[in-house]
């Protein structure tokens, strides 16, 4: 089978795509710069443009789609362009092209509206009270790809929930940099249940998705190790497995988020280099609660996760020392 995997030069879709060419999948990819993925073809182009898309369809007969824009911040105008407007354009292209299923990877945070979530199922996505540009835009996106969904064209979504392992720049990279700088707080007790996914069992899940689309289609899953443990205690692992100091300091929710809105709006006037240092969004996240029943995804397609969150700290640990003596 050719798979072609939108976003491959990303964290999740790199993965995903050296599994696919591991498992013996013909595969090629489509993303700005080069995937850097052995054994994968890459089609070099902006989702959104249908030429490109065009060009990387062609032929093919499945799609894992994870090119989207994903930001706490930035111009609203290139959220809905690149997760809602080149969603559009892979699936009007890939239907053209006679691609038979879709992987489309979304995000928890399209049915997120600040409060807790505890033990919840797969909530429907919600863009008009979606958190923020990237969750509303994801959720617009998602809607889309459901709507997509027919006989001969399966589309099923899946969300990770916050992904990391080693080499993971965005989620453990982030904690790392900003703890070291002294800079990553707790957001009240810090004893809210956050559930993650190990890069490991994301990828899976996803693979395992691509095996059942034609089974599972119209359908939309969170996917997560189902190990919910207290924000500052998964803080305080990736820390320490990256040899940075734990946060000891902490900030009161309602401050986080005033501080939040502010910091959102200096950068919409000026954005900086890198992410805002607080959004609302992301005090909500570090502060309330968020697991979510993972019952029906390991039910519909026979997947459960392999490596526990401890023992992805420890992988987590080893790649750091390995890494500290080669001088990366």
């Amino acid at each position: 089978m050719r798979v072609l995997v939108t976003g491959a030069s990303s964290y999740l879709g790199g993965a995903v795509a050296s599994a696919l060419v591991a498992q013996g999948y013909d595969v090629r990819t489509l993303q700005r710069r080069p995937s850097n993925v052995a054994g994968a073809v890459d089609v070099l182009g902006d989702v959104t443009d249908a030429v490109r898309v065009r060009t990387a369809v062609e032929g093919v007969e499945a799609v894992v789609h994870l090119a989207a824009k994903v930001s706490l911040a930035g111009a609203v105008a290139e959220f809905d362009r690149v997760n809602v407007g080149g969603t559009s354009t892979l699936l009007a292209e890939a239907r053209m092209a006679g691609v038979r299923r879709i992987v489309h990877v979304s995000s928890p945070s399209v049915a997120h509206v600040g409060a807790s979530l505890i033990g919840e199922p797969t909530r429907p996505a919600d863009p008009s009270r979606a958190r923020g540009d990237y969750a509303r835009t994801k959720a617009a996106g998602e809607l889309l790809a459901l709507a997509a969904d027919a006989p001969g064209f399966a589309v099923v979504v899946v969300r990770p929930h916050l992904v990391w392992g080693p080499g993971d720049p965005q989620l453990v990279g982030r904690i790392v940099g900003r703890a070291r700088r002294g800079r990553l707080p707790v957001i009240g007790s810090g004893a809210a249940l956050i559930d993650t996914t190990y890069i490991d069992n994301a990828v899976s899940g996803l693979v395992a998705a691509l095996h059942d689309a034609e089974k599972v289609h119209g359908r939309s899953y969170v996917l997560t190790n189902g190990e919910p443990r207290p924000v500052a205690e998964l803080l305080t692992g990736i820390c320490t497995a990256c040899g940075a100091p734990a946060p000891s300091w902490r900030v009161p929710p309602v401050l986080a988020r005033t501080a939040g809105g502010i910091v959102e709006a200096l950068w919409r006037s000026g954005p900086g280099r890198d992410e805002p240092p607080m959004t609302r969004f992301l005090a909500e996240q570090l502060s309330t609660a968020h697991w979510f029943d993972q019952r029906r995804i390991r039910d519909d397609l026979q997947w459960s996760p392999t490596v526990t969150i401890d023992d992805g700290l420890a992988r987590l640990a080893v790649w750091w020392a390995k890494s500290q003596e080669l001088g990366d």
